[in-house]
């Protein structure tokens, strides 16, 4: 299943959830200086995507059954992957800070994997490009966040 993003949200962020999660990011460590570099923050059934520009979050989310065997490393500037618990069978995307719900998706409780393509980031100047995003989502372990590709705004 594929799902279209597109919406404003503040602060650089947003939020993949499990609907039942308490939502606490002020718990100390979820915005670590690791989780800054990482481009995710990762809490108990919460995962704080961070953006290169301040507003408008364009993107897809896709819901797969296994993850994708093969990535081009050179269509992607950064590719982070962290694990989720899903207890309630909701997946939402939030907005920040309002938390508004920007889409939900029924999921089988349980464990994911999810992976964050961001693309475009160099375009964006005075809070205004043509960064976006890509979610993929599947059953899987509930691991440690993992970078696959770092970007970094020096090297681009």
């Amino acid at each position: 299943m594929q799902y279209s993003l597109n919406f404003r949200t503040s602060h650089g962020q947003f939020y993949v959830y499990d609907k039942n999660s308490d939502g606490d990011t002020s718990a100390k460590g979820f915005w670590s200086e690791d989780a800054l570099s990482d481009r995710l923050a990762v809490w108990d059934g919460i995962l704080a995507v961070f953006t290169e520009c301040y507003g408008l979050v364009k993107g897809e989310l896709h819901l797969l059954s296994e993850p994708r065997n093969y990535i081009n490393l050179d269509q992607y500037d950064h590719i982070v992957e962290a694990g989720l618990e899903v207890k309630s069978g909701t997946i939402q995307i939030l907005d920040c800070p309002n938390s508004s719900i920007e889409q939900e998706i029924k999921v089988i409780p349980g464990r994911y994997r999810v992976r964050v393509y961001s693309i475009n980031l160099a375009s964006v100047v005075d809070d205004n490009g043509d960064d976006f995003y890509q979610i993929e989502i599947w059953p899987g372990i509930a691991t440690e966040r993992k970078v696959l590709k770092r970007y970094s705004r020096a090297a681009s």
